[in-house]
């Protein structure tokens, strides 16, 4: 049996996954509120108090980077050790993997109803990434080695964010303004949205509803955004959903120029299927392709939304099982 984590900034997923015939069987889930908890070890003791069978081993995908073991959470303040969590749970064999390290592991996992393609381009071999707005900007990438996907992580969404044309320079500004160093992820995030809305509105780019404002101020507000943009009852938030998506592809065709991910660009994370009438309108594309010379190459790399939420639970199950068969603690 496999216990299987996804945490996030805002939702910890754990699930038990059971190895069948050469697939991993989903047995049971539950959804925990990460703020609403100390630390990781206190989610996952409580979720194996209901366990009738304990696992033989954990993998758990987390949003930060992890480095011998050890993590610091991007958008929550843990620090989790991978020893001390496997103590604390009393499982040896316990592993600890970027956020979007699973996701990427997800991906060999997901069948053709997972995705949505956004451009006809033919499937080929060759390295593939995956880049994922949520409540942080999340990338990794698989190498391909020539008979299989190696996945590693990285920390891309935290790269300076490179503003194309004269609107996207006022926002840099804008950001400097605010946090000093601005990230890919200070734009591409959920709050990120919010920060780009702001900054068009003090920019006297639309006027806002009076009652929209009040939404803002009571629910979730890149959330608020994005339907509104959507719905169209806000031109203001449509501005603001077309800038975001504009940077977004030119940071997906960034990631796929530094990766050569010829293989293919995912997106995934919160955000991107919840917005997939906007991507795959024209904006996103549009800004993939404008590389110059690199254009024509860009051209024949298939994008394609994850829109199975579960990618990443599935991807650290994949982690397991696969170390589990080379032998980490035993055969599968």
């Amino acid at each position: 049996m496999i216990l299987a984590g996804d945490i996030g900034g805002t939702n910890a997923r754990l699930a038990y996954f059971q190895p069948q015939n050469g697939h991993l069987r989903l047995i049971s889930e539950r959804i925990f509120p990460s703020r609403d908890y100390s630390e990781l070890g206190e989610i996952v003791s409580t979720f194996l108090q209901d366990a009738a069978i304990p696992p033989d081993i954990a993998c758990f995908g987390i949003a930060g980077p992890v480095q011998n073991g050890r993590v610091e959470t991007s958008n929550l303040p843990w620090i989790i050790e991978q020893s001390s969590l496997a103590k604390q749970i009393h499982l040896p064999a316990t592993l600890l993997i970027n956020d979007l390290e699973a996701n990427a592991w997800g991906i060999g996992g997901l069948g053709q109803q997972d995705l949505v393609s956004l451009n006809q381009v033919p499937p080929s071999t060759g390295n593939q990434a995956v880049i994922a707005p949520g409540t942080g900007l999340g990338q990794a990438g698989l190498y391909w080695n020539g008979s299989q996907h190696l996945v590693f992580a990285c920390e891309g969404g935290h790269a300076d964010f490179a503003p194309r044309g004269n609107l996207q320079v006022e926002l840099l500004q804008y950001l400097e303004s605010r946090y000093g160093h601005v990230s890919y992820e200070r734009v591409l995030s959920g709050p990120g949205l919010v920060s780009v809305y702001e900054f068009l509105r003090g920019k006297g780019y639309g006027d806002e509803p009076v009652e929209f404002a009040a939404q803002l101020e009571h629910e979730n507000a890149a959330a608020a955004i994005s339907c509104a943009a959507l719905d169209g009852s806000n031109r203001l938030a449509e501005q603001a959903l077309d800038l975001w998506i504009s940077v977004y592809g030119a940071e997906a065709g960034n990631l796929a120029l530094k990766t050569m991910a010829t293989g293919g660009i995912f997106l995934s994370g919160g955000i991107s299927p919840k917005i997939l009438p906007k991507l795959t309108g024209p904006l996103f594309m549009r800004a993939f392709l404008e590389k110059g010379r690199l254009r024509s190459l860009l051209e024949t790399i298939p994008v394609k939304v994850i829109t199975n939420e579960k990618a990443g639970l599935l991807g650290a199950a994949r982690c397991a099982a696969a170390k589990y068969r080379n032998g980490a603690t035993g055969p599968l």
